[in-house]
């Protein structure tokens, strides 16, 4: 069960927006004076535009700054700015205490958003105690009120059977289906997945392509390689290796070891792109090389497949490319 904790902020800028007409000359100087009057509301769009660099020079310290005096009022957007900036450590030190003092200040007004932060810090037990049931009480909150992400990990515990509730596959799918009839791309790939399987729902491949897929426009990493191997064997569209290549890189690009392995595999047999064992070389070491992959042994042997076709200054080629792509992508 994860949240982003992004999220917050990516709402919070069209909020602050919209409420300062852009933070433009005029505009900016009034909504300025409201916050400096008192005006809660102002403060917390003046954090916000802080903490994007929107309009104004970024600056997390002064972000912060406006987020306390909201806070300190009881504005629950002020608590989840000042809990967000303690949970990231942005124009403060990092301390998930604090961070969890101030969404919970937020959650128990009823602030949804602020309910599923919460919640993640119980599933991570960062800032308090591991405790998967509080952690479902206040998704079930946020997710009551019709927060996709709330829906969502709500979703994920049925799914899994933690926090107190009975594994159930057709609720965690009903779950899903509400985040992602929001466009909640974690809702939509997980009931894709579902679709696919046939846990839950009945089990329907083009359904589950469909949802891949705006997962996958929304650049959900998970879909992207799952869209790939749908089409790369056929299921649920026509077979395209060419579809297969374009969304397997865009995955395999995010670091993602299954799609890598997948682009291996297409350059070593040369579907859809020119056969090329130096790239197939470079994708099998990437993939073998993370820190968690499942397929590992299986990935290895491809690469060494691979590698007793080529020439040592091949390999160390394709050693070099695998290296440049590393330094290119940090994890």
């Amino acid at each position: 069960m994860t949240r982003r904790w992004t999220t917050f902020f990516a709402v919070a800028v069209l909020v602050a927006s919209l409420a300062c007409g852009g933070s433009t000359g005029t505009e900016f100087e009034v909504m300025l004076a409201r916050a400096d009057q008192g005006e809660a509301t102002a403060q917390v769009a003046l954090g916000f535009l802080y903490a994007s660099g929107r309009g104004v020079s970024q600056d997390y310290e002064e972000a912060v700054r406006w987020y306390r005096l909201a806070a300190d009022q009881g504005d629950a957007e002020g608590q989840i700015g000042l809990g967000v900036s303690y949970a990231n450590g942005m124009g403060v030190s990092q301390d998930h205490e604090e961070a969890v003092r101030w969404f919970r200040l937020a959650a128990e007004q009823g602030e949804a958003t602020a309910q599923v932060y919460l919640g993640v810090s119980y599933t991570n037990g960062r800032g308090v105690s591991q405790d998967y049931e509080e952690a479902v009480r206040w998704y079930r909150l946020a997710a009551d009120q019709g927060d996709a992400e709330g829906q969502f990990n709500l979703g994920m515990a049925y799914a899994d059977g933690i926090g107190g509730v009975v594994q159930d596959e057709e609720e965690a799918a009903r779950w899903y289906r509400l985040a992602a009839d929001q466009g909640d791309a974690f809702g939509q790939y997980n009931l894709g997945f579902m679709y696919a399987e046939g846990r839950g729902v009945s089990q329907d491949d083009e359904e589950a392509v469909r949802l891949y897929r705006l997962a996958a426009d929304q650049d959900d990493v998970e879909a992207q390689y799952s869209l790939g191997f749908m089409y790369a064997v056929g299921r649920g569209v026509w077979q395209s290796d060419e579809e297969a290549v374009r969304w397997y890189r865009l995955a395999a690009n995010k670091g993602h070891t299954l799609a890598q392995y997948g682009l291996g595999t297409m350059y070593e047999s040369g579907r859809a792109v020119l056969q090329d064992d130096v790239q197939a070389y470079k994708w099998y070491s990437l993939s073998a090389s993370a820190e968690i992959n499942y397929y590992r042994e299986a990935v290895v042997e491809s690469r060494d497949r691979v590698g007793k076709r080529l020439t040592p200054p091949q390999i160390a080629e394709a050693e070099r490319l695998a290296r440049e792509w590393d330094e290119a992508h940090p994890q």
